[in-house]
């Protein structure tokens, strides 16, 4: 293998992509020229609105089939940014700029990996996948492309998590709730505050624990992040409305979580969406065997990815730390992008699936 060639030519690529806006649902110049990058290295892709993907030249439906994918999309820039988010810059190894480790330092390495397995014969198929609107989870992004996809056994998801194996990851309900009362003038006592209604339901959602435990992901957990109530000072609100982030274990499938809620509010709760449901792959997967072989270190996720969208089993492992994504002056190591290369390598040439 030449790794120097190698390691240049993602870096250059992840360049590049920082140089181009790619905000969710707004990715279109971005995924022009990643497939026109590929296709340049003499690999066919396909595309689906702004998902673009290559299959290995020697596919063969009777085989496993292992999913590479990573995200090409990207947060907004927050305003405390003190360099261009779209200029990349290197400094002390550090490589500078929007989506750099959430999510190019993947997305660079995983494609570096696929273009050098299906030089070699593998006893599985391999697809790359570079999808959209991850950070929104839009509908138009994984989830559309997977409907083009052969099927699919298992996927290895690029996310920064320095390059440790996350095996299970929090789903995600939001649901909107109001309470009802009836408006009256503040000043005498009449109505129904429909906020003091409100107010034991909160307390329900801050206090209340679901019985299922998970080991790698813990509790269940339930956090009201909005609320919003009257029109004015001096008239009792009859409605009140409030929003609650749920993060799901794998214990629980989100319309279970929804039933047990209701059984215990006053206030009416209805989910935006059930699609982002937690995962789970199996501590003996072949994939986490060959990773822990590595001396990697399983463990569970508190954030989400694509993987929420998968119906078969997937592994999350890349190279950055989540703790640097969507912040000011986002980075990622150079060293880490390499590290990820020989890393993912050594994973899957002659992985058994």
């Amino acid at each position: 293998m030449d790794t120097s060639n190698m390691f240049g030519q993602a870096e250059i690529l992840l360049h590049e992509l920082i140089r181009i806006p790619s905000i969710s649902r707004d990715e279109k110049a971005a995924s022009d020229y990643l497939q026109n990058y590929i296709e340049s290295t003499g690999i066919s892709t396909f595309r689906i609105g702004n998902n673009v993907y290559c299959i290995c030249p020697d596919y063969d439906e009777s085989r496993s089939t292992l999913l590479l994918n990573a995200h090409i999309d990207t947060v907004k820039p927050v305003s405390a940014w003190t360099k261009n988010p779209y200029e990349p810059i290197v400094e002390n190894g550090k490589l500078f700029g929007l989506g750099s480790n959430d999510d190019g330092g993947s997305l660079v390495s995983l494609f570096s990996v696929f273009s050098m397995l299906i030089n070699t014969k593998q006893s599985y198929n391999l697809i790359f996948l570079a999808s959209c609107e991850e950070e929104v989870s839009g509908k138009n992004g994984i989830e559309l492309a997977l409907k083009e996809l052969p099927h699919i056994d298992v996927a290895l998801v690029g996310e920064p998590t320095e390059m440790q194996p996350a095996i299970a990851e929090k789903g995600l309900m939001v649901l909107d709730v109001v309470a009802h009362g009836k408006s009256g003038h503040a000043a005498r006592n009449e109505g129904i505050n429909a906020i003091y209604e409100a107010m034991n339901d909160i307390e329900w959602f801050r206090n209340y624990q679901f019985t299922k435990v998970s080991p790698l992901l813990g509790p269940v957990k339930m956090t009201v992040t909005q609320i919003n109530a009257g029109t004015q000072h001096n008239v009792i609100p009859d409605i009140c409305s409030f929003v609650v982030d749920v993060r799901s274990n794998e214990c629980y499938k989100n319309e279970e979580l929804l039933s047990e809620i209701a059984q215990h509010i006053q206030s009416k709760a209805q989910a935006r969406s059930f699609r982002l449901n937690s995962s789970l792959i199996d501590i003996h997967h072949p994939l986490v065997e060959q990773a822990k072989s590595q001396g990697k270190t399983p463990f569970g996720s508190p954030t989400l990815s694509d993987q929420s969208l998968m119906s078969f089993p997937s592994l999350k492992m890349g190279p950055g730390n989540s703790s640097r994504s969507h912040t000011a002056d986002e980075y990622i190591m150079i060293s880490e992008i390499e590290d990820a290369i020989l890393t993912y390598y050594k994973l899957l040439n002659g992985l058994v699936l």
